[in-house]
């Protein structure tokens, strides 16, 4: 079934950056990791915040995520998706899924510094963007994802993704406890509660799937959900379950 979604994309006037006098760019692939730790009384969530610069969700705060390079999909990795996720991750797209989640631990080891994987040796040669991430004793590892939702950005943005988010429980993939380190992508990076999360300044679709991690930990098992395809069609923006 196929619903009307529209309070989960950014209007016009939210702050985002709009142009109509240009041909509206293809989606690029994207993936988003959703960190989550719960050693303390309430769940928490990594988030940072979006430089000013830039021409997408400028001053927004944001999970860590990114493009897909083409090498990502080829990295070797320790430990590969559950079948039911990769299963999920299959529906209207031509990229081997796997990518998506190694994409997804590349982009929070650039943004974060945080290592999401495995302390090993790195299987086989590391691409160029891998080099330092493998330099850190480290192997990626794909078991301990859920994936939660997908998201293509609206019409008429400078720059539009078909964004996969995962989330994980920190203390099952990060390869250590050291603490995120602001960067050039992100900086006023923290551990927020679910509550403080939506208090900050965020993009619709973050604050949409901040809801759907909510109602994932009001459940036994957090993989049970399928997850929502949010994206714009001819007669408005939808959203179904895959």
């Amino acid at each position: 079934m196929t619903v009307k979604l529209g309070s989960a994309y950014d209007k016009e006037g939210d702050g985002d950056v709009i142009q109509k006098d240009r041909p509206t760019p293809r989606p690029s692939d994207a993936a988003t990791l959703i960190l989550l730790r719960r050693d303390q009384a309430q769940p928490r969530l990594l988030m940072g915040k979006r430089s000013g610069r830039h021409t997408f969700m400028p001053d927004k705060y944001v999970f860590p995520g990114g493009r897909v390079d083409t090498a990502d999909g080829r990295v070797p990795s320790l430990s590969e998706f559950r079948s039911s996720v990769e299963e999920k991750l299959l529906h209207k797209t031509r990229r081997k899924p796997r990518a998506f989640g190694l994409t997804a631990i590349r982009e929070t080891f650039e943004e974060t510094g945080l290592i999401v994987g495995r302390a090993s040796d790195f299987p086989g040669t590391p691409a160029a963007d891998w080099s330092k991430y493998a330099a850190q004793g480290a192997a990626p590892c794909l078991r301990g994802f859920t994936f939660i939702g997908r998201a293509i950005t609206p019409p008429y943005r400078p720059k539009r993704f078909d964004a996969r988010f995962f989330m994980a429980e920190a203390e099952d993939v990060l390869i250590d406890e050291r603490p995120p380190v602001d960067g050039a992508e992100l900086h006023d990076l923290q551990w927020v509660t679910l509550n403080d999360a939506l208090a900050l300044d965020l993009p619709n679709v973050t604050r949409f799937m901040i809801g759907e991690i909510s109602e994932r930990l009001k459940q036994t098992d957090v993989n049970a959900m399928r997850p929502p395809f949010l994206r714009w069609t001819p007669s408005g923006h939808s959203s179904e379950r895959i």
